[in-house]
């Protein structure tokens, strides 16, 4: 695929040619050594997940999943009156206002990906995470053409979390947004600290090729007086409304009061807290267990709060407010006010599911693992649980970035190794002389081997001793090759010093690119191509991690 820009330029991030080319490897994730046990082992098939789990992440399960789900369908009038209304005066493509109309039909189903409001979008993966989604149901509206099936993006826009997501990292410089709102994050409003970080922003990305489209966007979608939830649904449909991507808003009363009798029987008999303390008892030690959870997984929503509820000998509490309620009281709430329950990590997916025809969720390495806490939870309230995809994730590697690795002799595979070992191994290809003593280490080894079966041979007790000789042996020679490595290492100073900046460029304080830059560094740079060259370069039930290479 050939992009077109409209100057070339360098930049810290990127040079851009007059044209240029994006080339897809891919690898497994355990060969990045960046994600967990669990991760690894639920996408390798791992018999020891299996339990946690309704369906294989395949286009097997997929149709298992999507008989599953038949057998249960959601409120579709509902659902398709309720997301109208979230679009009301939106300019929305036709591919959208289409989907919107599909979803009536029994036969349509759902890809799911959620995320938090996250000021600019956050990270990069939750473009990755977005655009696999839409890769998928493309996918399946091809191998399954009986059927339907549509993106939808849920907005966790009920979040309070405001540390992580009112902030984001464009190029170096760290972005914060300054405000004394209070509560779900997604209920907040665009003040004039947040049009002061568009100014700021404006500054950094305006000289770009693409930076004044830009900035226009971000100025278009962030009117000062909006909420967060609105201004991030206008900024998602912008750059992924022409896919036919549907945005999913559940902070609304009419879904909530679909959710109500889950809510009234969390409430009064902490089902999910029960079913969840099974679980964990039965999950594999080997794994962390990613949330405990807690007696009554809901927060109360109202006025500028988002704060736990607690069951108390006399009714309930709002943990840090005055708000308590008899039994009969928080009853009565529940049936006229359930828009102001709100539920945490526990409940969130079951009300995903319940409220949509969903057949797969697309979800981060830590989504999977508090996902695999809960398939109890869905059996005991009758909901089917979807199957579940790691989403996608890249490291983007531009031309110059690639002409370095290319000129150092260093793989993008190589790049995922600690700096030591990356460092170590650089010098040995640059030198001339030998600094490893591996094959000497071996015969070493064989010559001790010889030396206790002779010493043993006179004294067993002996063969102990020759081990204790060795392994000191040995130490004092790993010794000598870290002095000599020290040595070599101050000849190639300057190739050592380039290679540590391109891995600080790609992999931010020794994290994945992904979960540290922001999608507006690069899209000022390629404009919605940048867009483009992910949707053509996802995979769909692959799973692999994927290496894109600017070429010219």
């Amino acid at each position: 695929m050939t992009l077109r820009v409209r100057l070339s330029i360098k930049n810290k991030y990127l040079i851009i040619p007059n044209q240029l080319n994006v080339k897809s490897t891919y690898c497994s994730y355990a060969e990045t050594q960046a994600f967990s046990a669990l991760v690894n082992d639920y996408i390798n098939d791992s018999n020891s997940l299996k339990p946690f789990f309704a369906f294989d992440p395949s286009f097997g399960g997929i149709k298992d999943s999507v008989e599953a789900r038949k057998k249960n369908q959601p409120n579709r009038g509902l659902l398709v009156s309720c997301i109208q209304d979230s679009y009301g005066k939106v300019n929305s493509s036709e591919k959208v206002k289409q989907n919107i109309q599909l979803l009536k039909s029994e036969n349509t189903f759902t890809v799911c990906a959620a995320h938090q409001p996250n000021i600019f979008t956050g990270h990069l993966y939750f473009v990755y995470k977005i655009v696999h989604a839409i890769k998928l149901a493309d996918e399946l509206n091809k191998q399954m053409p009986e059927y339907h099936f549509v993106p939808v993006y849920f907005m966790g826009s009920e979040d309070a979390d405001l540390n992580e997501l009112g902030e984001v990292k464009i190029k170096d410089k760290i972005y914060k947004w300054e405000t004394n709102q209070k509560g779900a994050v997604g209920r907040m409003t665009i003040d004039e600290g947040f049009i002061k970080l568009i100014n700021e922003i404006s500054i950094e990305l305006s000289s770009e090729p693409y930076g004044k489209e830009t900035i226009a966007l971000l100025e278009t979608v962030y009117k000062k007086g909006l909420t967060i939830e609105k201004a991030t649904f206008s900024l998602v449909n912008e750059l992924f409304g022409k896919y036919g991507l549907l945005i999913f808003l559940p902070d609304n009363k009419t879904y909530k009061n679909e959710f109500a009798d889950i809510i009234e029987k969390e409430l009064f008999t902490s089902f999910s807290n029960k079913l969840l303390q099974q679980t964990i008892a039965k999950f594999p030690l080997e794994y962390k267990v990613q949330t405990g959870g807690r007696d009554i997984n809901l927060f109360y929503l109202k006025d500028g709060i988002r704060e736990r509820i607690e069951k108390t000998a006399n009714g309930y509490v709002v943990v840090n407010t005055s708000i308590h309620f008899t039994d009969a009281d928080i009853k009565n709430e529940t049936k006229n006010f359930p828009e102001r329950f709100s539920p945490n990590v526990i409940l969130r997916p079951l009300f995903q599911e319940k409220l949509l025809p969903n057949i797969a969720f697309i979800g981060g390495g830590g989504e999977l693992a508090y996902w695999l806490e809960l398939k109890n939870i869905f059996d005991a309230s009758s909901v089917p649980y979807p199957v579940l995809f790691l989403r996608n994730s890249f490291l983007i590697i531009s031309e110059k970035f690639k002409k370095e690795l290319n000129g150092l002799s260093v793989s993008f595979l190589e790049l995922f190794k600690d700096d030591d070992a990356l460092l170590e191994q650089l010098v040995a290809k640059l030198s001339t002389k030998q600094i490893l003593l591996d094959q000497e280490k071996n015969e070493f080894v064989q010559l001790y081997q010889n030396i206790s079966t002779t010493a043993s041979s006179v004294d067993t007790t002996l063969e102990k001793h020759v081990e204790s000789l060795k392994i000191k042996a040995l130490k004092r020679i790993s010794i000598l090759e870290k002095k000599m490595f020290r040595a070599e290492k101050k000849q190639f100073s300057k190739e050592i010093q380039q290679l540590l900046n391109v891995k600080n460029e790609l992999f931010p304080n020794n994290y994945l690119q992904e979960r540290v830059d922001n999608l507006f560094t690069f899209y000022a740079v390629y404009g919605p191509a940048f867009i483009e060259q992910i949707f053509h370069h996802s995979l769909t039930t692959e799973q692999k991690f994927s290496v894109l290479e600017i070429e010219k």
